[in-house]
């Protein structure tokens, strides 16, 4: 008796959990849960593609020299058709420096605050309704945005500073082959324009801190783990991300121990400013800056792989203009 009442018990309870995993089953068919989750899974969005219209006349990438860095920027712009070209009246804006790391400007880790508050000088001259500065940070935001300077230099320029909190991202389809989705910083949905902003520096394991390193600030979650497969995760963000222009700051060059860096004996004083709709172009100019030839860096090598800009654009003679000061 006792036999078969434990072998009917045994058999419900097979029973129950055969229909619970149905349920759950049929559940996750129809988009109300998620297999693996405990909560409802949020869908993933499609990223916009920022850039404008090409116009061959003018070159993909223009080299601007000097000691001012905002007489930099503006002529690298002239150069490029003028910022009137990439930010139209009454559009936001979302200007993105690399500004992640608790150092001065003088240590070379961070985007220059000059160069950063003449972008968004130049944004709202256009006619920008809002220009937003936004990076997520590595080290403390608060102490990053204040020892950058970089917070005083776009407050002064009218610029609005965001410092993404935790639930400040939304998941978005990447379809890369590394990163199928991931969450990326909301207010990429609610721009018209994206201004890359990245400073030239060495990196332990990219080799290269450039403008596609510069899209990790893009990104939330752990992004620890793609430093496990850093070169594919960088072109998988390159193809997902299409900015409107990129500006390279060569004002001061971390030339070793990047990206995080902090001795002055590190950084080399360049006073360039290099901007461009080529990305390729940008950070194979930008590897020069190190020494390092774009051909021995893969994930710029992959990109150009993937039609996203030419090497050879941004080596060897590009389009350059010096200003005095």
């Amino acid at each position: 008796m006792s036999e078969r009442v434990t072998r009917r018990l045994v058999l419900r309870r097979l029973g129950q959990a055969g229909a619970l995993m149905g349920a759950s089953g049929a559940l996750a068919a129809a988009g109300l849960v998620a297999r693996g989750r405990f909560a409802p899974a949020r869908p993933a969005r499609t990223l916009r593609d920022h850039r404008v219209a090409d116009e061959p006349a003018r070159p993909p990438l223009v080299v601007a020299s000097g000691r001012d860095p905002d007489a930099r920027v503006r002529a690298a712009l002239a150069e490029l058709g003028g910022i009137g070209r990439f930010v139209k009246p009454g559009e936001t804006v979302l200007v993105k420096p690399n500004m992640a790391w608790d150092r001065t400007p003088e240590q070379g880790a961070n985007t220059d605050p000059d160069v950063v508050g003449e972008i968004v000088r130049q944004c709202r001259a256009a006619g920008a309704a809002r220009v937003i500065v936004s990076d997520n940070a590595v080290h403390d935001a608060g102490r990053v945005v204040a020892r950058s300077a970089i917070g005083p230099a776009v407050a002064a320029a009218g610029g609005e500073l965001r410092l993404p909190s935790a639930d400040a991202f939304e998941p978005a389809r990447i379809a890369g082959t590394v990163l199928e989705s991931w969450d990326v910083l909301s207010a990429l949905f609610q721009v018209d324009r994206l201004i890359n902003v990245p400073v030239v520096k060495h990196h332990s394991l990219s080799r290269l801190s450039g403008g596609f390193k510069n899209h990790m600030g893009l990104i939330g979650g752990s992004r620890g783990r793609l430093h496990q497969e850093i070169h594919a995760a960088l072109l998988d963000l390159a193809v997902a991300f299409r900015p409107t222009l990129t500006i390279v700051d060569a004002t001061r060059v971390m030339m070793r121990n990047g990206p995080t860096g902090g001795r002055l004996e590190d950084v080399r004083v360049a006073n360039l400013v290099a901007a461009g709709t080529d990305p390729v172009a940008c950070d194979a100019w930008a590897a020069g800056q190190l020494g390092l030839d774009a051909r021995d860096v893969p994930h710029v090598v992959q990109a150009e792989g993937r039609g996203l800009g030419r090497i050879a654009a941004g080596v060897g003679s590009v389009a350059e203009v010096h200003v005095d000061g």
